[in-house]
């Protein structure tokens, strides 16, 4: 066989492993052209036929939208984190989502804001919980990230935080909306035994309590992953119950060597299965590749603990994947070769 057959060959063969969404990527990880982003707003027993055309139709566009906005800052030569703040910043500024404008209600009749983000490059990570009036927690957490000493800050002080760097403050009522209002008060007509009012009990509709948790992987042309997440949390919560969004290790995590990934579902469970950690570190130890550890630690590990959600994921070779075990996730992805992909419903119905 001559040298360039054999070359052709081997290509060739690592082409088909390596593209198991959809990416073109050589050993060496990202070429200076290859980008890619991955999104989610939120998983839970999200059904075809309890969701009408024009809500739908709503959904797609605005994942649309942050898709685009993050892959156009990819394709600037932009790094990866300011892909997934642009990204998750769209999906924070809609009333479809429980992240910013649409977050859940709290027991008090508020808004509790969760946020974090971690740089591949770097592993440095940053975090907050409990914020009233940040407009983007999002945004926040990447400040801590940058320009603190610290990981993670909550409440007042990170607001205070926020202040003194200039983000943009606001009413807690800005976040207000009445399908959110309308939600709250169902659950506590109900008052349900547990904390656990959220979509994997009840059908979407355009008034059902949801975990519309958001978040973004993306790679950039310097061959750099990052992750984030941001939400509201859960409705009716208590306590000042923070869940694994702004949990570096439950929610989210990236690492360079291993993957990019962000979470959505029943954060209790993320946290004690420390869910996105774990599928970095079956890449790591095991020598996985991303589909297969992804699949065993939300199909299996998860399940097996009885929590309910998925994740997105991403590693540098551009391989994708975007496991859940619920009956629907807010998803899509664009991938090295510019091919872009949105889906809502289950196998069956996507």
């Amino acid at each position: 066989m001559s040298l360039k057959r054999a070359f052709l060959s081997i290509f060739t063969a690592f082409w088909v492993l390596s593209s198991v969404v959809g990416c073109t990527a050589d050993s060496s990880g990202a070429s200076e052209s290859d980008v890619a982003i991955v999104i989610h707003g939120g998983a839970g027993t999200i059904l075809k036929a309890t969701m009408t055309d024009e809500t739908e139709a709503a959904y797609r566009a605005k994942l649309e939208e942050a898709l685009r906005a993050g892959h156009d800052v990819l394709s600037e030569g932009r790094s990866s984190l300011d892909a997934v703040i642009a990204a998750i910043q769209i999906m924070e500024d809609s009333p479809l989502f429980n992240s910013g404008v649409g977050a859940v209600f709290t027991s008090e009749g508020t808004h509790e804001l969760d946020a974090s983000i971690m740089d591949g490059a770097t592993r440095n990570a940053g975090a907050v919980a409990g914020v009233k009036t940040v407009r983007s927690p999002i945004a926040l957490a990447r400040i801590v990230m940058e320009k603190s000493p610290h990981v993670m800050m909550s409440g007042s002080g990170a607001e205070a935080y926020a202040e003194e760097n200039g983000l943009e403050m606001v009413e807690n009522s800005f976040f207000y909306t009445e399908r959110r209002f309308n939600a709250l008060k169902r659950a506590q007509e109900r008052e349900m035994s547990t904390l656990q009012v959220d979509a994997f009990d009840l059908p979407l509709s355009p008034g059902a309590e949801k975990i519309g948790t958001v978040g973004a992987v993306a790679l950039d042309r310097q061959g750099n992953l990052a992750a984030g997440t941001s939400t509201g949390g859960m409705t009716n919560k208590k306590f000042g119950r923070v869940g694994d969004a702004p949990i570096i290790g439950a929610g989210t995590y990236a690492d360079n060597r291993t993957a990019a990934i962000s979470a959505t579902g029943h954060g209790e469970y993320f946290i004690r299965g420390v869910i996105a950690h774990d599928i970095a570190s079956r890449i790591d130890y095991a020598g996985e590749d991303l589909v297969t550890a992804a699949n065993a630690v939300i199909m299996d590990k998860l399940g097996e603990l009885g929590g309910t959600g998925g994740v997105i994921s991403l590693d540098r070779s551009g391989a994708i994947a975007m496991p859940f075990n619920t009956e629907g996730m807010y998803r899509g992805y664009i991938d090295m070769d510019g091919n872009m992909v949105i889906q809502i419903y289950g196998p069956s119905g996507e």
